[in-house]
């Protein structure tokens, strides 16, 4: 079939590479253009460009790239822009989608999936509508979420999606008949800098789940600590915002419990343990808050 790509992030590559793979003819990628990135703000290639180039696809970075490029359907994942109704009328398109819709329609389905402690989460390969992620189901597959970090379970569910999309291309009925989509919506929003910010007044359970998103940080000292890791452990609760040290171990009282620091990172240094962070911060846990 005569194929174009619209995607951005890595999350999108094992779809591309699944179109190549079973034969189908990629004829024009479309990718969010360069950024700027790292210190020296140099410009770089998108996950997708790099693929896309490696593959020897042509790439273009504007929907008007598609101008007289003759395709039969295009493939949308995680592309970044809303795609427009004028083009979607022009060309049938599949998006694999993060979630089980109609749950977690939006920008950060997989993030959202993971705060709200969900059980299971999957993929959907659907067709593209002008309406964000309301389009009919073609196929759906679904994944444990258990205790994975947002990059581990994104990565799964890549794969999962680059799988599912390729057996709805080589299914007559499965492209033909899509189903409406059923159950109660919910909206995946944007995450933003606050979603990440780890406070005394979280229960654990909301504690762990903001850290495997992967950003998460919190204020001790007056000072940003990013926590990687970290886990629950039988103290008895303390005073929620103060902090509780012992040998080779430091920990964060909250609301409900106590979570001891396995890893993190201080303003301007490497990823280390939290005991080796507490004994280089010098810091004294009588008066020492976190907020």
């Amino acid at each position: 079939m005569r194929i174009a790509f619209f995607g951005t992030p890595d999350a999108a590559v094992p779809a591309l590479r699944a179109l190549v793979d079973a034969g189908h003819d990629v004829e024009m990628v479309i990718t969010r253009p360069d950024r700027r990135r790292g210190r020296g703000g140099e410009l770089s290639h998108s996950p997708v460009h790099i693929a896309a180039s490696e593959l020897d696809l042509r790439v273009g970075h504007a929907l008007a790239d598609l101008e007289g490029v003759d395709v039969e359907r295009a493939v949308v994942v995680a592309y970044g822009a809303m795609i427009p109704e004028r083009l979607l009328e022009r060309i049938p398109m599949l998006n694999v989608h993060f979630s089980i819709l109609p749950r977690w329609r939006g920008a950060a389905p997989v993030e959202r999936a993971i705060l709200a402690g969900d059980e299971e989460t999957g993929v959907t390969i659907m067709t593209l509508e002008p309406e964000l992620d309301t389009g009919p189901v073609h196929l759906v597959r679904r994944v444990p979420v258990d205790a994975k970090t947002a990059a581990e379970l994104t990565d799964e569910l890549a794969r999962e999606g680059a799988a599912a999309l390729i057996e709805v291309l080589a299914s007559p009925a499965l492209l033909a008949k899509p189903e409406p989509q059923h159950g109660p919506t919910l909206y995946a929003e944007k995450l933003r800098a606050e979603t990440f910010h780890l406070e005394p007044t979280m229960t654990r359970d909301l504690f762990l789940r903001t850290v495997r998103l992967g950003r998460a940080f919190t204020i001790v000292a007056g000072r940003r600590l990013r926590i990687l890791a970290a886990h629950t452990v039988p103290t008895p609760t303390g005073v929620a915002g103060t902090m509780l040290v012992g040998a080779g171990w430091v920990a964060l009282c909250l609301s409900d419990g106590v979570v001891e620091l396995d890893e993190v990172q201080s303003e301007g240094n490497r990823s280390m343990s939290g005991s080796a962070w507490w004994l280089g911060a010098r810091l004294d846990p009588r008066v020492t808050r976190w907020a």
